[in-house]
């Protein structure tokens, strides 16, 4: 029997890679021949390439979708174009039964040409309203899959099913040990890990080094700074470690952290509630996102998951404030997140997907 194809794609972000990433040992154990269609520049190359460098990787071409005014809006449609050619003939080439989009603006493309070809696409939605790509994509697909019931609302009720959060395996066989030992640190403090999201974030990194004097009185403290973010200055600094970006070491440093500063990226925060990791959310703002960070902290909030702390009301002082509401608030925020249902589990979300196959 001919093996099976699935072609998978998404990118930009981390959080566009990581269901992907999430998914493909079970596309593989279940014998499907996986390929990977992504942008050159992206992020998703160099992810896809050192976790699973067997897969066979397509950089295409990519415009971005923006909601501003900017010449480059005049220019890239022409990319895109040339993006849905290059996807068509690789889908021809290739020959998947299914196509999955984890979205951002190289799958856009994809989904097209997919369409044009008659493959069936699968798409995934992981915030509260769905993002401008899987907006544009969505006539296109098959079906669409999303983490939040309240994103239904914004669907069309045939074709959209809530799946709730996809949670990598790996992630629940991190080492608290290994993690603290990575980090050079004890068990004698509390560790708080600080993170801005796979790109960094300027505004996190400079509030966290600003109170550093004052919380490494109480924390140890993981700095995921984003790749470039180093400060040479601290890298001996006793009881705080930074990171410009971390892969296969992150289970084991959420395991070694006892509550998380992050962005609210959608994958990110339903990582740390499956973990039962208190965190306090600092949401992309509206001038620089489509705000759909901060629909999904103030879910979080309102579901007792998190606080909240709006990056237009970010300074010294009320980052350090709410750090402390934050410890505590621990045994009860914990106590919430230990009650929530169980996530699907990467198994079990490669299922629903090859349901669409042709």
């Amino acid at each position: 029997m001919k093996q099976q194809t699935i072609i998978l794609t998404g990118g930009g972000t981390a959080g566009h890679v990581s269901l992907n990433q999430a998914i493909l040992p079970s596309l593989l154990e279940l014998g499907y021949d996986v390929h990977y269609i992504g942008s050159e520049q992206g992020i998703e190359k160099e992810l896809i390439g050192e976790a699973f460098p067997d897969i066979p990787f397509y950089g295409i071409s990519s415009g971005k979708l923006r909601r501003y005014f900017s010449m480059k809006n005049f220019t890239d449609p022409f990319k895109v174009l040339a993006g849905i050619m290059q996807a068509f003939r690789i889908i021809k080439k290739v020959k998947p039964t299914v196509i999955f989009s984890k979205g951002g603006f190289v799958s856009v493309p994809v989904v097209m040409a997919a369409k044009v070809a008659g493959v069936p696409v699968v798409i995934h939605e992981s915030d509260v309203t769905p993002g401008l790509a899987n907006k544009i994509a969505l006539p296109f697909a098959s079906h669409i899959f999303t983490i939040f019931e309240e994103t239904l609302q914004h669907l069309p009720q045939e074709k959209a099913t809530c799946t709730g959060s996809i949670i990598r395996q790996e992630l629940f066989t991190g080492n608290k040990a290994q993690g603290l030992s990575l980090c050079g640190f004890t068990t004698s403090k509390p560790v708080l890990l600080v993170m801005g999201g796979s790109l960094g974030s300027v505004v996190l990194n400079d509030a966290l080094r600003q109170n550093l004097p004052e919380l490494l009185q109480t924390f140890q403290v993981i700095h995921l700074c984003g790749k470039g973010n180093n400060d040479l200055a601290l890298e001996s600094l006793p009881g705080y470690k930074q990171f410009e970006y971390v892969t296969t070491e992150l289970p084991d440093l959420l395991h070694a952290a006892d509550f998380v500063v992050s962005r609210a990226g959608s994958n990110s925060i339903f990582e740390f509630l499956a973990l039962h990791k208190p965190m306090l959310l600092i949401p992309l703002s509206a001038q620089k996102s489509r705000g759909d960070q901060i629909l999904n902290a103030k879910l979080f909030k309102k579901q007792g998951y998190a606080e909240v702390l709006q990056e237009d009301e970010l300074t010294k002082e009320t980052f350090i404030k709410s750090v402390h509401t934050l410890t505590a608030r621990k045994s009860e925020m914990t106590a919430t997140m230990e009650k929530t249902q169980r996530p699907k589990t990467p198994n079990e979300m490669a299922k629903l997907i090859l349901q669409f196959k042709k």
